[in-house]
């Protein structure tokens, strides 16, 4: 009695992490500090680097979106060969290499006056952020070391959300200031900050793949590939042909392009189908977009906490029909009259958010866990073609069949997440012939499903 009456701060502190749904800190600054850097940096870039060619070169801002464009285009092959290289140096080397090879990129900005420079550097700083978010996962896996995985997966985004947006309102800061010097400064501190980034992931301690098997698995690191649940049998060396062959996995992978293609709409369609089509204000459609990172930026840990009592399977199928009626009050919003337009742009942006605040732990950990250890590099290349592809499909697709009828693109894309309901289903049932046996207290009961080689 007297020892629980005296719980002094650590105890306060556990309830607000409790309350918020957020992971256990201890230890773990490190890892915090570099995705923080990472996500302001990158809100930094994402509205930076236009204007910045546009300033500093002679060339076109045509010709800088397309050099930009090529040079992306260019990494969509490149999550396989990093694939291969987490599996042979680990998830922690991975990505501190990522924000050093970012790191060179900006360098390489700085330095740029022709099309083809920007093309190479362009190429050079997308290399470095597959880099760093194909290992990411995997270590956050590691850090979180078998426990509170969804709360770390809804942190880390959440902790994105906010970075990012910090990131472009100070990115808008550097604009109005307008000068080329005032631009370089900028991109000279954004190099400086990836540095730092890179020093902190690689100093932390216990997220290497090794130690965190022998400490948080209830076996020793497997020889073959039947560790992870649905992976089929073959050479002990495995590699892209056992991916291929897991239609598990396959599943997991198709059902992420219907998130993928989600992902792109605040991006892609929702400004021109609201101003054109809808008719309302473009103030409004800003709106909507800050409400939709405010309520990521709030929301994630919170749910997160809800997450981790549930099946993933549960949650994503929940997700993928909370993306479905959004998707159907989008398409529904041409037949409304004007005044519950934006009552119904609300509404759909909300089920929207809801959606990917649902969806995203359960796929990002899914990815992980659902691969077979000593491949898993592999596997999250594979998955990680469905972000590349998808992310370079969309837009041209979505906006051509917008140009085909407004009510197209939402017809798609409620149809895609209705179809992959029926790929989640099953995902989490592990089958009796790679049955692991951790030790009961050791993982949530939300994290005791297939392949899970931590808990």
């Amino acid at each position: 009695m007297t020892t629980a009456q005296h719980r002094p701060e650590p105890s306060a502190w556990r309830r607000v992490r409790t309350a918020w749904g957020l992971p256990d800190l201890a230890g773990k600054g490190r890892f915090v500090a570099a995705n923080l850097i990472d996500s302001l940096g990158n809100g930094l870039v994402m509205a930076f680097t236009v204007v910045f060619f546009v300033k500093t070169t002679s060339l076109s801002l045509a010709a800088v979106g397309a050099a930009l464009t090529i040079g992306q285009l260019l990494v969509l092959p490149v999550p396989l060969l990093i694939g291969r290289l987490l599996d042979t140096y680990g998830p922690r080397i991975v990505v501190a290499a990522g924000n050093w090879i970012s790191v060179a990129g900006f360098i390489g900005f700085l330095f740029s006056h022709a099309a083809w420079q920007i093309v190479l550097w362009q190429f050079v700083v997308q290399l470095g952020s597959t880099a760093f978010w194909m290992g990411n996962s995997p270590l956050t896996v590691l850090v979180a070391s078998g426990v509170e995985r969804a709360r770390w997966f809804g942190f880390v985004r959440a902790l994105r959300n906010v970075g990012v947006g910090v990131g472009g309102a100070a990115s808008a800061v550097a604009l109005s200031i307008g000068t080329v010097a005032g631009l370089r400064a900028v991109m000279v501190v954004n190099a400086v900050t990836f540095a730092i980034a890179g020093w902190l992931v690689i100093t932390v301690r216990g997220a290497d793949t090794y130690e965190a098997a022998g400490a948080g698995s209830a076996e020793p690191k497997p020889a073959g590939p039947e560790q992870a649940a649905g992976a089929t049998t073959g050479p002990p060396s495995g590699g892209y042909r056992t991916v291929l062959t897991d239609t598990r996995y396959l599943r997991l992978v198709a059902t992420n392009i219907s998130f993928v293609f989600a992902s792109t709409v605040l991006s892609v369609l929702l400004a021109v189908y609201a101003v054109d089509y809808l008719g309302v204000g473009a103030w409004i459609v800003g709106a909507v977009v800050v409400l939709n990172a405010a309520m990521v930026a709030l929301l994630q840990t919170l749910a997160s906490r809800w997450i981790e009592s549930r099946r993933p399977v549960t949650v994503l199928v929940l997700a993928l029909v909370f993306n479905a009626a959004a998707f159907a009050v989008f398409g529904t919003l041409l037949v409304l009259p004007g005044w519950a337009v934006i009552a119904g742009l609300l509404i759909a942006v909300v089920l929207y958010t809801v959606a990917e605040i649902l969806g995203s732990p359960p796929t990002s950990e899914l990815s992980v866990v659902m691969a077979p250890e000593h491949l898993r590099g592999r596997y999250l290349g594979v998955y990680q073609l469905s972000w590349s592809v998808g992310g370079a499909v969309a837009p041209a697709l979505l906006t051509a069949l917008l140009a085909g009828g407004a009510a197209l693109p939402w017809v798609f894309l409620a149809a895609i997440s209705v179809l992959a309901v029926p790929l989640v289903l099953g995902l989490d049932r592990r089958p009796g012939a790679t049955r692991e046996a951790a030790p009961a207290g050791d993982v949530a009961p939300a994290e005791q499903f297939d392949g899970d080689p931590i808990g």
